[in-house]
């Protein structure tokens, strides 16, 4: 179990808007295609029953590839994939027939970054697989993921939205400052907390060595 304690969060009334997203509660969305399952973690502003696949500002879930094939387009969209558990997929980037690019995803939390608008063909290197996808449209705002493990230093996080996800093990959250209860994640879990101007975190383990979180940044450019 990773235990980590998060400070300096705060909105005008010197709380965080925090919520808590059971992974066991995402519901999955087939593809078109039959390729996979999506489930939306979190999405701004939040989505409704038969909204457009690229009506939002940034995007956050999970998805379920079950089959080799090409990635739909998002024009306008810097997306950031890491692999979650499976043997992984080879990302060719492609121009005509031509492969410029390939973003290998073969160890778990590897992380590749492509334009949306890119022609991405995937390939899966031994059966199907689970990845964590971001969506942000570059218009209107920015996004980093990065993985945090233990025995991190102390981090500092400026955001609009920061999302933690627990992306294996067990893992503590505690909020410093206006709210300071503790919040247990398992696997697929997320913590999202609104107006996290100045986040700044700490990681410990208890030994169990296997928790590790992604931690997200989204910041608003207009």
């Amino acid at each position: 179990m990773i235990v980590a304690a998060v400070s300096g969060v705060s909105d005008v009334n010197g709380a965080a808007n925090v919520t808590l997203i059971r992974g066991a509660d995402l519901v999955a969305a087939p593809w078109k295609n039959g390729g996979g399952v999506t489930r939306e973690v979190a999405a701004f502003p939040a989505r409704q029953p038969g909204d457009a696949p690229g009506d939002f500002m940034w995007r956050v879930s999970v998805a379920d590839v079950a089959q080799a094939g090409p990635f739909s387009r998002f024009d306008g969209v810097d997306r950031t994939l890491a692999l979650l558990s499976g043997a992984g997929m080879l990302l060719d980037e492609m121009d005509g027939a031509s492969v410029v690019k390939t973003h290998a995803l073969t160890q778990q939390l590897d992380i590749a970054r492509f334009d949306g608008e890119a022609r991405i063909d995937a390939r899966l290197v031994d059966g199907a697989t689970r990845d964590f996808n971001l969506m942000v449209r570059r218009d209107v705002a920015r996004g980093e993921v990065e993985v945090w493990r233990a025995g991190a230093q102390l981090r500092a996080l400026d955001g609009d939205v920061v999302l933690l996800f627990c992306a294996s093990g067990a893992i503590t959250v505690t909020l410093m400052g206006g709210d300071a209860q503790a919040r247990k994640l398992d696997s697929g879990d997320t913590l999202r907390i609104d107006a996290a101007d100045a986040l700044a975190c700490t990681l410990t383990d208890d030994g169990a060595d296997d928790g590790a979180v992604l931690a997200v940044r989204i910041r608003y450019t207009r």
